[in-house]
């Protein structure tokens, strides 16, 4: 396994193999396979037309024939920094036929960030878009390049003349039919054990670690998701979420879609328009979405322009889907079932099932889709909770790594001896066998010894008929501690007041040190580069604006 990376024990290995979960393939052969089996059936399809399978697969041969000649060689790590444009998904799998590790950046990533990973791995390439959004990536890719002596190889999408880039356009034209007739690159795609890729950490503090993903557990993994969800080769796959991220990428996303013979859409924006005339025209079927950005969508006028009919299913994932939102997603989606994708990264993917009774399907946030997870539900003494009871989630499994890479400190507190990964998710177990997210272990406030558990307390906030949207974090208090101050995004022509507010929430019945004691309404919420609320400039953001009342 790649220097840096935590194997799992061989026994398990043994295990995986045995039992069918592990096999002998890597995701470039996966896509031959494909493209023997399905040739005119559509892969990719974006603004600029669809590439079947047999298309992709030669163009992606192509660039990596090409990158062989600039100097890309097999297991070298590069950074990938692409929006949602065929490009991603072409250097993706050309990576993968050369047998490189791509780390899998974000287009929100900025200096400090990349300057990190290039540091962390030694990235020999750096891959981005010159201008995607009105930033100029090629002068920060040159900047990352100065202080990252390894960083060798720029390659920027589209055509240019820029001295020390290459671009990918002239790599994707044939230069001759020979060209696509070449042998298949050296180190064929890597090996199936190996790792693949390296997805990032969604931690809310400090530089992302990095999560080494391999072949055989990624595409395990997919599988699984797939089964699951019942998809086909008719599935078509929007991906409007970051395609780099672990939810859009595979968990479920385009690796799964890949493993049916499925089509993917990529959508390079997450606004309205763009998102439902993807869906119309490309009669899309899954729809992976954040709650933040299901709520935008369905609160848009330009919906009733839209023939959104082709949706089946609306996956909602990176924040716990509340049974409001799931209520608001069926009555307005009428045709598509919302379902509950709770996962991560390093991992372990619960998904909600399409034939679970509607109440279990509501209530709770789906269970693991492989019968090799390992789950259990512990105290803060590491010790299992009775049935029922809430706990931190620790898991291992056939897709679950067993460490960071290059973060052998911090792999001792977010490991246990067993190899069990510490979630830092709370939950408890429902009656069906499906989890039931109660927050995160981070996001509890802790009042004078009192937790509040701010999901809770968002859920209820949330069926406020004058809240659109709400985020409930910890502010500082010299006295107790911590208090809890309430973000609202109130319906439009709405207004409210803290008062009003906990009036509403003592009807709830609730314990009086659970009402929010500060309220702010804002215009929108912050969101992170994936789209969930974020919590921590919320947190900063109150603590900035209690200094200034203080000193007033």
């Amino acid at each position: 396994m790649l220097e840096g990376c935590t194997p799992w024990p061989q026994d398990f290995v043994r295990d995986y193999l045995r039992s069918g979960c592990w096999e002998a393939r890597s995701l470039a052969k996966v896509l031959e396979d494909r493209a023997r089996q399905f040739p005119r059936r559509v892969f990719l399809a974006d603004r600029d037309g669809r590439l079947d399978y047999e298309e992709f697969d030669r163009l992606a041969g192509r660039v990596a024939l090409g990158l062989i000649e600039r100097g890309l060689r097999p297991r070298d790590i590069v950074l990938l920094q692409l929006p949602n444009i065929r490009e991603f998904a072409i250097v993706f799998f050309a990576l993968h036929k050369i047998g490189a590790v791509p780390v899998m950046c974000l287009p929100a990533h900025r200096h400090s960030e990349l300057a990190h990973f290039a540091q962390v791995t030694h990235a020999t390439a750096h891959f981005f878009a010159p201008g995607f959004r009105g930033y100029d990536f090629l002068a920060m890719a040159r900047e990352v390049q100065a202080g990252a002596p390894s960083l060798k190889l720029l390659v920027a999408t589209g055509d240019g003349a820029e001295p020390g880039v290459t671009y990918l356009a002239p790599l994707m034209a044939p230069a001759s039919r020979a060209a696509d007739r070449a042998p298949a690159p050296s180190g064929a795609g890597g090996d199936p054990f190996d790792v693949a890729f390296m997805l990032l950490s969604g931690g809310t503090t400090g530089v992302p670690k990095l999560i080494p993903r391999t072949h055989a557990d990624y595409l395990y993994n997919a599988r699984m998701c797939v089964e699951a969800l019942g998809w086909t080769s008719d599935t078509v796959f929007l991906a409007a979420l970051p395609a780099a991220h672990n939810f859009a990428l595979g968990a479920p996303g385009i690796v799964a879609a890949l493993t049916v013979g499925a089509s993917v859409i990529m959508c390079p924006s997450t606004d309205a328009d763009e998102v439902f005339g993807a869906i119309e025209r490309h009669r899309a079927t899954v729809l992976p979405a954040t709650p933040a950005l299901i709520i935008a969508l369905f609160n848009s006028a330009q919906r009733t322009r839209y023939d959104l009919s082709s949706l089946r299913q609306i996956c909602v994932g990176g924040q716990r889907m509340l049974p409001e939102l799931f209520d608001r997603v069926r009555a307005t989606f009428g045709g598509a079932l919302p379902i509950h994708a709770f996962g991560m990264a390093e991992g372990l993917t619960n998904l909600s099932r399409p034939g679970d009774p509607l109440d279990v399907q509501r209530e709770t946030q789906g269970r693991p889709v492989s019968p090799a997870d390992e789950i259990r539900i512990v105290d803060e003494q590491g010790i299992d909770v009775a049935a029922g009871e809430v706990g931190e989630l620790i898991t291992r499994g056939p897709y679950t790594i067993r460490g960071y890479y290059r973060a052998a400190e911090h792999n001792r507190s977010a490991f246990t001896a067993e190899g069990f990964y510490r979630t830092g998710d709370l939950v408890r177990l429902h009656p069906s066998g499906n989890l039931i997210v109660e927050g995160r272990k981070k996001d509890m406030i802790n009042r004078g010894g009192e937790k509040i558990s701010a999901e809770e307390i968002e859920n209820l906030i949330l069926s406020h008929h004058h809240v659109r949207m709400v985020a409930v974090v910890a502010m500082p208090d010299p006295v107790m501690g911590e208090r809890s101050c309430a973000f609202v995004v109130p319906r439009n022509g709405a207004s409210l007041t803290l008062a009003q507010l906990n009036e509403f929430l003592m009807d709830k019945k609730i314990a009086k040190f659970k009402l929010p004691e500060r309220l702010e309404v804002v215009d929108a919420l912050p969101v992170t580069a994936m789209g969930k609320v974020s919590k921590k400039a919320l947190r900063e953001r109150i603590a900035a604006q209690l200094g200034i009342d203080r000193r007033g």
